[in-house]
């Protein structure tokens, strides 16, 4: 469901994109707003789901997590009960930062961070590949990181 937003929920979203440890009080003063006003109206869109969760944006190759790669899957026989498989697999394997389903040649593009190829090898030969479902599995690397800021193009 899609609630109205006024333009100072959209500046304090923006706000919150940016920095989502800033205060009431510092997001009031950027946006025009009183720290009070900004809490309701923060509060209503975590209420409503616009805002998700708020996290630490962390540095991939300081932690030592030196190789993306984007890993297509195609199932070999589509059922639900594959897929509900698949999602379960996916989505507790913590080295998979991302999972879409895709229309076309590959059903899931998972986006995978990982220490060394030696993980990404053991992740698609011992975890991906060994499901019954699984027919094709194809990995690309980045070779270099363009734009990684996953904000929403609020303005």
């Amino acid at each position: 469901m899609q609630i109205a937003l006024d333009s100072f929920d959209v500046k304090l979203l923006a706000a919150l994109q940016e920095n989502s440890a800033a205060t009431n009080a510092e997001i009031g003063e950027t946006i025009g707003l009183s720290a009070s006003q900004v809490s309701r109206r923060r509060q209503k869109l975590e209420d409503n789901g616009i805002i998700r969760r708020y996290r630490a944006a962390l540095d991939p190759e300081a932690l030592g997590f030196t190789v993306t790669a984007f890993v297509g899957v195609t199932l070999g026989a589509h059922s639900r009960e594959n897929a509900r498989k698949f999602r379960n697999m996916v989505t507790a394997m913590p080295e998979v930062q991302e999972a879409h389903t895709l229309t076309g040649d590959v059903d899931y593009m998972l986006k995978v961070v990982v220490r060394d190829l030696k993980a990404l090898s053991r992740i698609v030969n011992d975890e991906l590949l060994p499901q019954e479902a699984v027919q094709h599995v194809k990995s690309s690397i980045a070779m270099d990181t363009l734009k990684d800021d996953n904000l929403l193009p609020l303005t």
